[in-house]
């Protein structure tokens, strides 16, 4: 009785010991589990969210050069107010700007540059993000506008230093990339939006 105990012990031993891997199949499985991190990254770079870097002034006060952001796409639909990256019309694929959204389609926008001032559907806007007044850009071509439908009209906070819906008219949803939803870089003004 007692041999058979053994050789039951060391039966279970012996199945408790994995199969030593060869070097080939261990390769695989780090080829494979490289391959799936970068897929994921992939997709969720360009459907979750993406990680942008602020080129130039046109957002002053709010965001400063170099400022870098993660910008939420995954179902985003635009509102007022917010601050967004989008693909400008006809400035090239590869090119991103970072303005405000001030109306959305069906609104009405009027620019009043002798108050300094932007009225959407009649009423005053208050910008307590504006660094400066605006000044006298009266030769803009677009003061005031309905948004078509599937458009949204934008602006850059630093308006005396921002090429933005004044001069390139509405964006078409389409090309909204999504919204900034956070400042992480530099570290001492991480800020969320």
């Amino acid at each position: 009785m007692e041999e058979k105990d053994m050789n039951l012990t060391q039966e279970t031993v012996n199945e408790d010991k994995k199969p030593e891997k060869s070097a080939k199949n261990e390769f695989i499985e780090w080829v494979q589990a490289i391959v799936i991190a970068v897929v994921l990254a992939l997709v969720i770079r360009n459907f979750v969210f993406t990680v942008v870097r602020v080129d130039g002034q046109s957002m002053e006060p709010t965001y400063q050069h170099s400022d870098r952001l993660i910008v939420w796409r995954l179902g985003y639909e635009p509102e007022n107010g917010d601050i967004v990256v989008f693909n400008p019309p006809g400035k090239g694929e590869n090119v991103y700007w970072i303005k405000r959204i001030i109306a959305t389609e069906g609104q009405h926008v009027e620019i009043d540059y002798d108050t300094n001032a932007v009225y959407v559907d009649d009423e005053k806007l208050d910008e307590p993000y504006l660094g400066e007044p605006m000044y006298d850009k009266a030769y803009l071509p677009i003061k005031e506008l309905d948004v078509p439908e599937d458009c949204v009209f934008v602006l850059g906070d630093n308006r005396n230093n921002s090429t933005d819906g004044r001069v390139i008219g509405p964006v078409n949803k389409e090309h909204v990339i999504g919204k900034a939803v956070l400042r992480f870089w530099p570290l001492n003004k991480i800020k969320t939006y």
